[in-house]
């Protein structure tokens, strides 16, 4: 499916969220770089937006380690990096998110953005990031979400439940992707649930923070 929708997916992501995605990307930034050199992972990377946000955010001598497991998606990526500059920095690699092909404690940070609700078993994907990590490490987790407030809620199922798929077939082709896409926002656990996955997983001091009224969770775990 993401194969399938990749070469619209940059245009119709940043439509589709009036572009506040990339105000959400910047505060994450703030969780994940930290001014010195990092090893950092970025899960299921897609086109990479956020994969090149921190490479050019990240402190000299880092590395930018980009996983996905469709390679459609990753197609665009190297590129737009490039018109970045930041292509030296970044590395991918098609790998599965619940079977990471590295070793124990290989990266500082890891992430991921609006990717783990496709994970087809969460609680493994969230076990793998915290292998990865080094002691003290961090994994920083973007979600989309339902808002809470029965108003705003209203709106977005009209919009993502409605109009999104609507627009995202006409664009894309594949109106089935973009019915899918909502429908996994819904299926997602709520915060609660979500916080007591990541402890399950092994973290500490967990924490999350809601952006734009619930539309948007940030999630973020230490080791």
């Amino acid at each position: 499916m993401f194969d399938g929708i990749a070469p619209s997916y940059d245009r119709l992501n940043h439509l589709m969220s009036m572009n506040v995605d990339r105000l959400w990307r910047k505060r994450a930034l703030k969780e994940i770089v930290d001014g010195t050199p990092q090893r950092i992972l970025d899960v299921a990377c897609g086109t990479g937006d956020s994969t090149i946000a921190i490479a050019k955010a990240a402190g000299s001598g880092s590395r930018v380690v980009g996983v996905d497991i469709s390679e459609g998606m990753m197609a665009p990526l190297m590129e737009k990096a490039a018109h970045e500059g930041v292509h030296d920095r970044i590395r991918l690699q098609v790998a599965d998110a619940e079977v990471l092909p590295f070793p124990d404690a290989s990266f500082h940070r890891v992430t991921c953005a609006f990717g783990v609700r496709n994970f087809e078993h969460k609680d493994k994907g969230l076990q793998e990031f915290y292998r990865v990590l080094v002691p003290g490490g961090k994994a920083v987790i973007l979600e989309l979400s339902v808002p809470e407030k029965k108003w705003m809620r209203r709106l977005y199922d009209l919009y993502f439940m409605h109009i999104l798929p609507w627009v995202g077939g006409k664009v894309s082709g594949n109106k089935a992707a973009y019915r899918y896409l909502p429908a996994s926002v819904h299926a997602f656990p709520p915060p609660a649930e979500f916080m007591r996955m990541l402890v399950e997983a092994g973290f500490k001091t967990v924490r999350h923070k809601s952006f734009t009224l619930g539309l948007c969770r940030m999630f973020v775990g230490e080791k």
